[in-house]
């Protein structure tokens, strides 16, 4: 890329605050994806919102964890000199000076501002270019479309909006896009930091999740849609039984009632902060599993809004197959070759199935879907375009 194309480009994110390795490969994918693309790119976490500590699950004061976490993670993609995370509660910044941070407000080109992880203030707007990158759809168009003035100002502040959503607005999805000129895109990926290690004798398919989510549930047009992965987990609880595939979820609840609930099913059942705790863990589970079996938030799946997981990609990156909820991104990315949708008990036990008749080809093409339809050149080069830039 020629040199006057480089531009200086904030990354808005929330590692910090929510330190577990899925989180972590968000963040990377993007800094590293822009990178390679030749910008110059910083990650800044400056919303001042008490972090969360996965260790204790709850919301914590002391904000040492998730700097650490930080720290390791950019000292690791060579970012040690280029990241910033303002602890409000001490006035502390660690990474950046908080002068030098303030600073890059009025030098840079872009900010992204990932999952909405930061309100925009002043200083932030001397920024030309705001882009909201909308990891989880639905839930602020229907806000916005019953007149949510907070909404609005919070989206008002940037001036480029793009969304995992892709099919908001369209035939087949009841969601509208109102006000603003969406921009459909997916999770990145950079596909050399995932090895690719298809292994027959690996046999359990599993998944990592949030199995309750609270505080986003939305009514539009007569429908509540739920912010949470239980409904579907428990609408699919009896799958095990309908198949001789080891099914693993790794859920962050200790909740016994709950998880006897879903053993009794024949599900096993692993801790989520033992195999999030860090990326290399992460990786670790993800490379060990045979596959991804999951199911999709009500929000994603029953507005059919074209959502795609960051998590299944990074199974698909690594050469896993991946079997997930349909969203309505089977009208977007190809299934029946290293990805497969389902929305009934008998498309799920159909799909392992098919995975299982010729394993090795399911994993090939699953490397190939991950390069053509989500890796980070493209996918990020077009977000960028959209911006100008």
């Amino acid at each position: 890329m020629a040199l006057r194309s480089r531009k200086r480009i904030l990354v808005l994110h929330l590692a910090g605050r929510y330190p577990m390795g899925g989180i972590g490969w968000q963040a990377v994918h993007y800094l590293v994806g822009l990178r390679r693309l030749g910008h110059d790119v910083f990650y800044v976490e400056d919303a001042g919102a008490p972090p969360y500590d996965p260790r204790t699950r709850s919301v914590v004061e002391e904000c040492a964890y998730g700097v650490e976490f930080l720290r390791r993670t950019m000292d690791r993609f060579d970012l040690g000199d280029r990241w910033a995370y303002w602890d409000q509660s001490s006035g502390r910044c660690h990474g950046l000076d908080r002068r030098d941070l303030l600073r890059l407000y009025g030098e840079a080109d872009a900010l992204l501002n990932l999952c909405g992880a930061t309100r925009l203030r002043e200083e932030h707007l001397r920024c030309p270019v705001r882009m909201y990158v909308e990891t989880d759809p639905v839930h602020e168009q229907i806000r916005l479309a019953a007149g949510d003035a907070s909404t609005r100002e919070f989206l008002d502040a940037h001036t480029h909006h793009a969304t995992y959503g892709e099919n908001l607005g369209r035939p087949g999805c009841p969601i509208p896009l109102p006000r603003y000129g969406w921009t459909a895109t997916r999770p990145p990926v950079v596909l050399d930091l995932w090895d690719y290690r298809p292994d027959p004798a690996c046999e359990v398919l599993t998944t990592i999740a949030t199995l309750k989510n609270v505080g986003k549930d939305v009514s539009y047009d007569g429908e509540t849609y739920y912010w949470s992965k239980d409904v579907n987990f428990r609408r699919f609880a009896d799958l095990p039984g309908r198949t001789s595939q080891p099914l693993e979820m790794a859920l962050d609840t200790n909740d016994p009632a709950i998880r006897a609930g879903f053993a009794a099913r024949g599900w096993r059942l692993a801790d989520a902060y033992e195999h999030s705790a860090d990326l290399d863990a992460y990786t670790d589970y993800v490379q060990r599993s045979r596959g991804e079996l999951t199911v999709a938030k009500d929000i994603y799946a029953r507005t059919h809004s074209g959502w795609f997981s960051d998590r299944s990609v990074c199974y698909l990156a690594a050469g896993k197959p991946v079997i997930t909820q349909d969203t309505g991104f089977t009208k977007l990315v190809p299934t029946g070759r290293g990805l497969f949708s389902f929305d009934s008990l008998e498309e799920a036990t159909a799909a392992v199935q098919e995975m299982n008749r010729d394993y090795g080809a399911h994993c090939r093409a699953a490397r190939a879907l991950a390069a053509e339809y989500f890796g980070s050149d493209v996918v990020l080069r077009d977000l960028l375009a959209t911006a100008g830039l």
